[in-house]
């Protein structure tokens, strides 16, 4: 049996959420026969149902078998180099470099995003996981390897919540800058579906069993070269959009060659260039965010003559 005191970061949220957070390695079938048969007890109480949602300062006992806890989690601090773009007590906002992977890959790259905030957190003073029984600091949004630019992370389980619900309701606006290949003028939105693959994304202008809607405004900065510069902001949010949508209408980023891109020997230029909290609704501890916007730099507009970005 193992008793647990509900802090700030496991409260809110549901009590069988809770539980295989806090022991992964239960199965899901014998948390709910656990349920059922009186293995979960909070403020002493039985419960079945759940959906209960902890509180704050709640004792959570668990019945289970010694083999489903587990041990107390150390932490080993690694790189924590990050270009902090802004920080206050909830969140982070971090400038990612072209290469570095956001999450562990599929070849195990221990280097990630993550893994240097969370070691920046924990050098801080300010994230420890022996204090914490289900939460971690966290990405809230993604960039692919060769995307660099603004990545938030939430310092708190509240922020992260807040932050992903933002995102969902689109009251986050964020605006890329990238480099295309061919000549494109004016401005204007991009609507398909796209059905991601084990490889890559591929659009298509009627929808599919597996599809999904997608659409973004670009904006034509500058045109050099026959390549075009422009900024375009996300209106929905999924892996590999900006560039399946451009080379799908015939403009794929150049370097891109895994969507048709001219091989310029190096990476794609694409960059979250600004990030604006546009909330609408109530935001919680995080309205005074409202309004606020954020940007970095982006070199390779010099190229282009456009400097004042």
């Amino acid at each position: 049996m193992r008793k647990v005191i509900i802090n700030e970061n496991d409260a809110d949220q549901r009590l069988d959420k809770f539980i295989s957070k806090y022991m992964p390695d239960l199965p899901k079938s014998m948390l709910y026969k656990g349920l059922r048969k009186n293995c979960v007890r909070v403020n002493g109480k039985h419960v079945r149902d759940g959906a209960a949602i902890l509180r704050g300062g709640d004792e959570l006992a668990l019945y289970f078998k010694d083999e489903f806890f587990k041990e107390d989690r150390t932490f080993t601090p690694s790189n924590d180099d990050i270009d902090v773009v802004y920080e206050d007590e909830n969140i982070l906002l971090i400038n990612k470099p072209v290469g570095l992977v956001v999450h562990a890959d599929d070849k195990n790259t221990s280097d990630t995003l993550i893994a240097r905030i969370q070691s920046y957190l924990y050098n801080k003073n300010e994230y420890d996981p022996s204090d914490e029984h289900s939460f971690a600091p966290a990405l809230c949004n993604r960039l692919d390897r060769n995307t660099a630019g603004i990545i938030i992370a939430a310092k708190n389980a509240a922020a992260l919540r807040i932050i992903n619900e933002k995102i969902r309701l689109r009251e986050i606006k964020k605006l890329y800058l990238c480099v295309a290949d061919g000549i494109m003028t004016g401005e204007g939105e991009l609507s398909a579906f796209l059905t991601r693959r084990e490889k890559k994304a591929s659009v298509s202008d009627a929808p599919s069993d597996n599809s999904k809607p997608v659409k973004i405004r670009y904006k034509t900065l500058a045109v050099s070269e026959k390549r075009s510069l422009l900024e375009v902001e996300l209106l929905t949010g999924r892996t590999h959009q900006i560039r399946a949508q451009l080379a799908a209408v015939g403009h794929p980023l150049s370097g891109d060659v895994k969507y048709g891109g001219s091989k310029t020997g190096k990476p794609y230029s694409l960059v979250s260039r600004k990030l604006i909290f546009a909330f609408k609704s109530d935001a919680g501890i995080l309205n005074y965010l409202t309004g606020k916007a954020f940007s970095v730099p982006v070199e390779f507009a010099h190229s282009f003559s456009v400097t004042n970005l």
